[in-house]
């Protein structure tokens, strides 16, 4: 008879394949909350449930918020007013989840977390999750001092899992290139410090480079990905200075590790596919 933590893990991957995230959180979190240390599937699926319950709102803020602008370019100000309040209400679920898997991270997780993969992999959702909220947050005064709140909330917990990540896991990890190549486009993005963030994308990637021989067969197809979206970015971001003050054409945004419903966004590590995959 299968335990209660099968069961739930069970209906995790059924509401995953139905696409029915919001419940395949509920599922996961209750794994979490049973303790012990998650398998790489489980944290795969908690990944892939957070990611995408995250990512579909953050998507619909995008939408609404430029319906709202282009309502406020017509000066039709009866349908900016009911605009705004469903925008609200996007910014005030999206807030509400991302309380929420900091909470369960930092209740049942992080604290049972014992491999350095298993550290690094938590810490890096973190400032995922942070960067989700200075997404929205920056339209008044006060939001714009919660986005600054957040922004270096996300910023520690960036390095926090670079230093666990540089002490206990290879340059090659596919984990510890993610979490380079997220870092190094929250410098660009956030931070606006392009310097930086060119830094440590080289870095990331040079290190890689040099032990590039030692990498193991079931890690190269993840590894190498990640390594050429980090030469992607350092191409893009270098063409962009060399192009500064000149009429260059639009460029595509920097990639980094997100779900695949945001791919016109700025691009990262894919999230895991809706079929347990390797973890990003």
């Amino acid at each position: 008879m299968a335990t209660e933590r099968e069961s739930k893990t069970f209906l995790a991957r059924l509401c995953e394949q139905a696409e029915r995230y919001d419940e395949m959180v509920t599922y996961m979190k209750e794994v979490a909350k049973l303790g012990g240390e998650l398998t790489v599937d489980e944290r795969n699926l908690l990944s892939v449930a957070y990611k995408n319950v995250v990512g579909t709102r953050r998507a619909s803020w995008r939408i609404i918020s430029s319906i709202e602008q282009k309502e406020e370019s017509k000066g039709s100000d009866k349908h900016v007013t009911t605009i705004r309040e469903y925008r609200n209400k996007i910014e005030t679920e999206l807030e509400k989840v991302c309380q929420d898997v900091l909470d369960v991270l930092d209740e049942s997780l992080i604290p049972n977390a014992a491999s350095g993969e298993s550290k690094v992999f938590y810490h890096k959702i973190v400032p995922y999750i942070g960067r989700a909220i200075t997404t929205v947050i920056s339209r008044s005064l006060l939001l714009r001092e919660k986005r600054k709140v957040a922004a270096t909330a996300a910023h520690e917990a960036y390095k926090s899992a670079t230093d666990v990540a540089q002490t206990e896991l290879t340059p090659t990890h596919p984990i510890r290139l993610g979490l380079a190549l997220n870092f190094s486009v929250f410098y660009y993005e956030i931070l606006n410090s392009p310097d930086r963030a060119c830094h440590l994308a080289k870095q990331a990637f040079d290190d890689a480079i040099a032990e590039l021989d030692s990498l193991s067969e079931e890690s190269y197809r993840d590894s190498t990905l990640i390594m050429q979206l980090l030469r992607d970015n350092l191409t893009l971001w270098t063409s962009s200075d060399s192009a500064e003050g000149e009429a260059a054409p639009a460029q595509e945004a920097p990639k980094e590790d997100k779900p695949a419903e945001e791919a016109e966004k700025p691009k990262e590590e894919a999230a895991p596919a809706p079929a347990p995959a390797p973890e990003s």
